[in-house]
């Protein structure tokens, strides 16, 4: 079974808590604090291996969840940072945020990583709170959350050549003549369902990977049929090659197929007509086929080469092959996101984003306030609850956010219940 898109959650391991500890020390006078620092949590990262060809692992394992930073320790002793967590992944993989749709990574090349989902920050431990004024403070941090994420990881097969065309024109039978592979073959529809890939060899010794994609139907670009599944595909291909039946056998115009096909292309990805063009007349071992091609010439007006071949006899496909080579030799890869590069010179653009408000108040059926927000709630996580000086702390800390006035506004008075997660609070005026 051939897997080509699957949404999985990942997230980066928590950062370790910071710790509260003091130096007693013989000979060491007012030995004061000395708590250390947590260690920050693992990353989630994502590494090419080229031994890999499907996203089937991931249908099995969708959580990948880093482990923690150590904890601080006393004697001033940081804790380990976490090792990253590596995660596996087949060259052509697009990783893209579930719920922005922004691309977090294009993973193309054996060995190239990414991350995915960065690990927390350790928690300070109380040496780092000593100021002259509270020269041994009992506060520290609990280490920050890892960031967390669902993903949409797509497959786009890295094949220097791609076969375009309806259902049922000999695609699967050209890639089985002219390589090792071994597609499923048969005379109905969608027989492809899943992408195959081949190598193929030239005469002259030139080698590139052409790949069999699921057969294009009219409405592709929208989902009918296979579209969808086919489209991703041919997005990576250099060169696309688009078998036409010339016998017509299945009562269609090849000529209209030829037209229907190019403008599904286009519906879904402009760039997709950038890519260049050779066209294969299939079956021309089948009566009425000369005439069809004959027609077909004058429609095209010899914009695209043309290789009359049939799949079944073997005729024409040296000279296939060659021009294809040829292509795929002058072709440059095209990258899914455009990068300007010229003269040594990188140019970054700045996309200007609305920084998300720090937090939210709400009130609920029952009266109750309720607080969100990521910064908010990661103040929440990173304070250790269980020492005064800590609480005391968090409290400034909304203060000064602004929270308690925004409360005020919103009607709250002493003594009203206030959520934060799943955690309730009084409010005290």
């Amino acid at each position: 079974m051939f897997v080509d898109q699957v949404k999985i959650y990942v997230k980066g391991g928590d950062g370790g808590n910071g710790m509260v500890a003091f130096r007693r020390e013989k000979y060491v006078p007012k030995g004061g604090p000395a708590g250390g620092d947590g260690g920050s949590g693992a990353d989630v990262v994502f590494e090419v291996d080229e031994g890999l060809r499907t996203l089937m692992d991931f249908r099995y394992q969708r959580h990948f969840k880093a482990p923690r930073g150590e904890h601080g320790m006393s004697k001033n002793q940081h804790g380990k940072n976490a090792a990253d967590m590596v995660v596996k992944v087949p060259p052509g993989t697009v990783v893209m945020d579930d719920d922005t749709k922004e691309v977090i990574a294009d993973l193309t090349d054996h060995g190239q990583r990414a991350v995915i989902a960065r690990g927390g920050r350790g928690g300070r431990g109380n040496s780092r709170f000593a100021t002259p004024a509270n020269p041994a403070p009992e506060l520290s941090e609990n280490g920050e959350p890892g960031l967390e994420r669902y993903i949409v990881m797509e497959l786009k097969l890295l094949a220097d050549a791609g076969l375009v065309g309806f259902p049922s024109v000999g695609k699967s039978t050209l890639l089985s003549v002219v390589s090792a592979a071994r597609p499923k073959i048969a005379a109905y529809h969608f027989t492809t369902i899943v992408p195959n890939l081949g190598v193929v060899e030239t005469e002259d010794g030139r080698s590139f990977v052409m790949a069999d994609l699921p057969g294009l139907i009219e409405g592709a670009h929208e989902g009918v049929g296979l579209g969808h599944q086919f489209l991703r595909h041919i997005e990576r291909t250099r060169v696309i090659v688009h078998v036409i039946d010339m016998s017509g056998m299945e009562g269609r115009d090849p000529y209209d197929d030829y037209v229907t096909i190019n403008k599904e292309l286009k519906e879904y990805n402009l760039r997709l007509t950038e890519r260049p063009q050779i066209i294969v007349a299939n079956k021309m071992d089948m009566p009425d086929s000369e005439e069809n091609l004959a027609k077909f010439k004058e429609k095209i007006n010899g914009e695209t080469p043309i290789f009359p071949i049939s799949a079944i006899t073997r005729e024409g496909l040296k000279e296939l092959l060659f021009a294809v080579a040829d292509k795929v030799d002058e072709t440059p890869e095209f990258p899914l996101e455009e990068l300007e590069v010229e003269k040594g010179i990188h140019r970054v653009m700045y996309k200007h984003e609305d920084q998300p408000a720090e937090f939210a108040i709400t009130r609920d059926s029952a009266g109750v306030f309720i607080v969100s927000g990521a910064k908010v709630e990661k103040l929440f996580k990173m304070t250790d609850f269980s020492r005064e000086d800590s609480i005391r702390r968090f409290a400034r800390q909304l203060r000064s956010m602004g929270v308690d006035d925004a409360l005020r506004e919103r009607g709250a008075e002493d003594g009203d219940i206030v959520r934060l997660l799943e955690y309730e609070f009084e409010f005290v005026e």
